[in-house]
């Protein structure tokens, strides 16, 4: 599995212990709710509308360049949030907002979630309702195993150089999917 900008996202807050469960709830209800558009039908309306894929496709774009910016000169900078035990960092509100971004203004989400598995649960008629039950539960598991699974790297993140490592990396990330867009038209 490729990280994507939520899930490092997720991992950072994880390892910053920073609103863990709050940002592992937000994004698996996210899911929870993209699946269920899925699974109910919504890849349809994308097929109508061919500009809501586009209008998804160019501000999700967007949006990972700039947080991709905002990861390179975190790493440039180096300093200020580097403590893993919580110091620092953004309040709730700005954390979930990042991560709500990050969740609905990415065209890969609807890809994965929306498209992917709505189309899979349509192989399943009838049973439809249970697929994407398992899908969501293992959303759950996912995000909440990804963001409290991050303690465990907290010890290598007492480092100024691992974030900015860590920050480097993000950025690339963002700026790689943001450039798959685009270069997809």
């Amino acid at each position: 599995m490729a990280i994507g900008a939520q899930n490092a996202f997720v991992l950072r807050q994880g390892i910053r212990r920073r609103h863990v469960f709050a940002v592992a709830l937000t994004c698996a209800l996210s899911d929870a709710v993209l699946i269920a558009a899925g699974v109910g039908g919504f890849g349809l309306l994308v097929e109508r509308l061919p500009w809501l894929a586009q209008l998804m496709r160019w501000g999700g774009a967007l949006f990972l360049l700039a947080y991709g910016a905002r990861a390179f000169l975190s790493a440039w900078r180096g300093g200020g949030v580097l403590a893993a035990d919580g110091a620092g960092g953004q309040s709730l509100g700005a954390a979930l907002l990042t991560c709500l971004a990050l969740t609905w203004l990415n065209p890969h989400v609807y890809l994965d979630t929306v498209l992917l598995i709505g189309s899979v649960a349509r192989g399943w008629p009838g049973d439809e309702l249970a697929f994407g039950s398992g899908a969501v539960a293992a959303s759950f598991v996912f995000f909440f195993a990804l963001a409290y699974g991050a303690r465990a790297l907290a010890p290598l993140f007492a480092r100024p150089a691992a974030w900015r490592v860590l920050d480097l990396l993000v950025g690339a990330i963002m700026w790689a999917v943001a450039a798959a867009l685009i270069l997809r038209g």
